[in-house]
């Protein structure tokens, strides 16, 4: 089995490869603030193969204690919800068949913004050894509060993961967080203060 970090080495060129990660453009990030470095989370979840590839090194890399112990993968609308189930899978094929199948639980997201679980997965939930993940970790928020929701229903929050970290987590969680690849993604730059905008650099459509 290939190291660590070559496995996230790879993974890093790898997102490059497919224009999942672009490095050199001028995004508009739809929040007020504009910057160079993008991940784009469609063209990761386009080819279904991909995102098995990913989520298969992201395993590998993750710590043998957590897997052996995880009960439940759950992940936020949609590409934390398809990472989820794709590692949940791929956890039962690592595993005895006489163990009990690897359960997945998607957050849905409510009127205001925040990662709930309907009725049948906080039960699915309750009791339960949890990891979270997550096709990015930007801030960390997203993950913090998919976190709150698993503890309110009753769950263990094992761990959290993400294909792609982008170094800027202003909440870090409380438990172990695996990145498969990560990427210093700043700086970002208030619209009105945008050093592309002022050279004249377009912005980067798709």
């Amino acid at each position: 089995m290939p190291r660590r970090e070559d496995l996230r080495e790879q993974a890093l060129k790898d997102l490059q490869h497919y224009e999942v990660l672009m490095l050199d453009g001028h995004f508009d990030f739809g929040n007020g603030y504009h910057g160079p470095v993008y991940l784009h989370p469609h063209k990761l979840f386009r080819y279904p193969s991909t995102i098995w590839r990913f989520a298969q090194d992201l395993l590998d890399i993750m710590p043998t204690s957590i897997l052996q112990d995880t009960e439940v993968v759950a992940g936020p609308v949609t590409g934390g919800a398809l990472l989820a189930h794709t590692m949940a899978g791929l956890l039962d094929s690592r595993r005895k068949l006489d163990m009990p199948p690897t359960a997945f639980a998607p957050f849905s997201i409510n009127t205001e913004g925040f990662p709930v679980l309907s009725r049948f997965y906080r039960n699915l939930v309750k009791g339960k050894k949890v990891l979270l993940a997550d096709d990015v970790r930007n801030t960390g928020q997203t993950l913090d509060r998919c976190a709150a929701v698993v503890r309110a229903s009753g769950g263990v929050v094992l761990a959290t993961c993400q294909i792609y970290d982008r170094v800027e987590a202003v909440i870090e969680p409380d438990v172990p967080n695996t990145a498969l690849a990560e990427y210093q993604a700043s700086p970002n730059y208030p619209v009105a203060d945008c050093p592309l905008c002022r050279t004249g650099i377009p912005i980067t459509t798709f």
